[in-house]
C-alpha cells in the first residue's frame, strides 16, 4: 500500500490512451535525488522543488521519503496549475530559487505566508469556485495539522463533478457528442455563407456577361460565335465631357458618372436590353442578343432612349449644378456577330459593321436628341407607336451621305417600360463604394481595344468595328 508519494507535481501525472490518469516517479527517493543532483542545472533544480511543502524545504534530509500532508501540499500547487494555467506560481517576477527561499521562510506572527496569487483564479475568463478556492488554500497552509486529508479533499471537491455520476469516459463521449453537435452547426453556417458567396459570384458574372452565356460558363460549355441577322445597338456620351474633366478632379468625374450611370442601370432594366460597356462618358446598349426577341429590338432601344432622355433632363451635376447635362444619342439597327473572347477576362464582345454605324449615329447626332438611321426607322415604323422626323442626309465618314431620321417621342402603341423591383439589383458590396480605385469599369473596358480611353472618344472619328463587355 502506498503511504505517500513523496515526489508528487504536475510532470508525474500522466494520462493514458483511455484517459485514465496515473501518477509515476515515485519510490526510491534517494536514487533519485542523488540522479537530479547530477543531471540537471541550478535553475530547473529550484523549479522542481516548487511543488514541495515547506517543511520538506527546511528540512529535507528528515522527510527524505515524503509526507501525506506534503502530498496534500502538492496537490494544491498542481490543482492551482490546472485552473490557472500559469505554472505553479502564476506569474510571478521571482526566480526559481527567490521562490523556493520565500516558501522555507518561517512567516511572522500575523504575516501570511509566500503562496500562489489566487486573485488570478478570480479571472472572469477562468471563473473558479469559492470553494475550490478555500479548499486549495486550506491545503497549503503553512502548518501540515491544519491541511485536510485527500478522503475531506475528494468531498471537498465532489461538487465539481455538478452531481453526475460518470466516469471519465462518459464524460469524455458527452463532450464529443456535443463536439460533433457543435460541428454540424458550424459545417451549416459555413454552407450557407459559401451559398451566399457562390450567389455573390454568379451575380457579378452575370452582370459582366448576358444570364445565358455566364450559365453556359459556369457549367462548362463553350460559348461559339453566333451571328445575329438584326440587333438594335445604341450609343450615348455626354456633349462637352472632355473640357468637364478637365475643369474637375478626378473624384468628382467618378462620383458624376456613377450617379449617372446608376440612373440609366436602373432605367434599362425595365427593358429587354442588354448593357454591353461603358467607357468613361460612352454608353453602349444593344437588344435582340444573345436571346433573338423577334422585331421588338428595335422598340425596345427606342423607348429606352427616350426614357433615359427624359432621366437626363432632370438629372443635375453634383459638383456643378448649374449646367445642363448634354446626352447626344445614336441608334442603329443591323446584323452582328457576338461571342465570349479571352479567358483571363472573357468578355462579351459585338463585331460588325453595325457597331461602327451605330458609333457614327451618335456622334454625328445634337445634344439631348435621338439620332437614329434609316434602317432603325424602318424597324420601328413595322412595331409602330414612334414619332420621327426626317432629318435629311448626312455625311458620315466611311459611308457618305446618309439618310437620317431623329426620334422625337412616341404614343402607347409603342413598346412600355416593364415594372421592376429594383431590390432584385442590390449593391454588389455592402457599402456604396465612393473610391475611384474601387470603380474601374471605365479602364477595364477600354483594354478590349474597341475604344481608346475615358476622354479619347472625342479625339477621333475613326470607325470602330468592335465592341467589346
Amino acid at each position: 500500500m502506498l503511504v505517500c508519494h513523496g515526489n508528487l507535481k504536475s510532470s508525474n501525472c500522466v494520462v493514458t490512451s483511455r484517459w485514465v490518469l496515473q501518477v509515476t516517479d515515485f519510490g526510491l527517493a534517494e536514487m533519485r535525488h542523488c540522479a537530479e543532483n547530477d543531471s540537471i542545472g541550478e535553475h530547473q533544480y529550484y523549479r522542481s522543488l516548487f511543488w514541495k511543502a515547506p517543511e520538506i524545504l527546511r528540512n529535507s534530509s528528515a522527510y527524505s521519503r515524503g509526507t501525506q500532508k506534503g502530498d496534500v501540499y502538492a496537490f494544491a500547487i498542481i490543482l492551482y496549475e490546472i485552473l490557472g494555467r500559469r505554472g505553479p506560481f502564476g506569474t510571478t517576477g521571482y526566480e526559481p530559487r527567490d521562490i523556493i527561499e520565500l516558501v522555507k521562510r518561517v512567516p511572522a506572527e500575523g504575516e501570511e505566508c509566500f503562496r500562489p496569487d489566487v486573485d488570478l483564479l478570480l479571472d472572469c475568463e477562468i471563473g473558479c469556485d469559492d470553494y475550490v478556492i478555500h479548499c486549495m488554500k486550506d491545503c497549503w497552509a503553512e502548518s501540515p495539522e491544519s491541511r485536510p486529508d485527500f478522503a475531506a479533499i475528494r468531498s471537498r471537491l465532489k461538487r465539481m463533478k455538478d452531481g453526475k455520476n460518470k466516469n471519465i469516459m462518459d464524460q469524455m463521449m458527452d463532450m464529443m457528442v456535443t463536439y460533433a453537435n457543435n460541428l454540424e452547426e458550424i459545417v451549416l453556417e459555413r454552407t450557407r455563407l459559401l451559398y451566399e458567396e457562390k450567389m455573390k459570384t454568379e451575380d457579378l458574372l452575370h452582370r459582366m456577361l448576358p444570364k445565358p452565356v455566364a450559365e453556359r460558363l459556369t457549367s462548362g460549355s463553350g460559348v461559339e460565335p453566333e451571328s445575329f441577322d438584326l440587333v438594335t445597338i445604341y450609343f450615348s456620351d455626354i456633349v462637352g465631357f472632355t473640357a468637364m474633366s478637365a475643369e474637375s478632379t478626378p473624384l468628382q468625374v467618378v462620383n458624376f458618372l456613377n450617379d449617372l450611370y446608376t440612373v440609366f442601370d436602373r432605367i434599362i432594366k425595365g427593358y429587354d436590353v442588354y448593357k454591353v460597356e461603358t467607357i468613361g462618358d460612352a454608353y453602349m446598349v444593344v437588344s435582340g442578343l444573345p436571346l433573338r426577341n423577334n422585331d421588338r429590338h428595335a422598340g425596345e432601344i427606342a423607348s429606352m432612349a427616350l426614357d433615359l432622355l427624359a432621366a437626363v433632363k432632370n438629372h443635375s451635376i453634383s459638383h456643378r449644378p448649374n449646367e445642363v447635362l448634354k446626352l447626344r444619342i445614336g441608334i442603329h439597327t443591323g446584323p452582328v456577330v457576338a461571342g465570349v473572347v479571352g479567358l483571363t477576362m472573357p468578355r462579351y464582345c459585338l463585331f460588325g459593321d453595325t457597331v461602327n454605324t451605330a458609333s457614327r449615329m451618335e456622334s454625328n447626332g445634337e445634344p439631348l436628341k435621338i439620332h437614329i438611321s434609316l434602317q432603325c426607322k424602318e424597324a420601328l415604323d413595322k412595331l409602330g407607336g414612334y414619332i420621327m422626323e426626317d432629318r435629311g442626309l448626312v455625311n458620315m465618314k466611311g459611308k457618305g451621305e446618309v439618310r437620317t431620321f431623329w426620334l422625337v417621342g412616341a404614343t402607347e402603341q409603342a413598346v412600355q417600360k416593364r415594372e421592376v423591383d429594383l431590390g432584385d439589383i442590390p449593391p454588389l458590396f455592402c457599402r456604396p463604394r465612393r473610391s475611384p480605385k474601387l470603380n474601374n469599369e471605365s479602364r477595364q473596358a477600354s483594354m478590349c481595344g474597341g475604344f481608346g480611353g475615358m476622354n479619347s472618344r472625342r479625339h477621333s472619328s475613326v470607325p470602330r468595328g468592335t465592341s467589346c463587355n
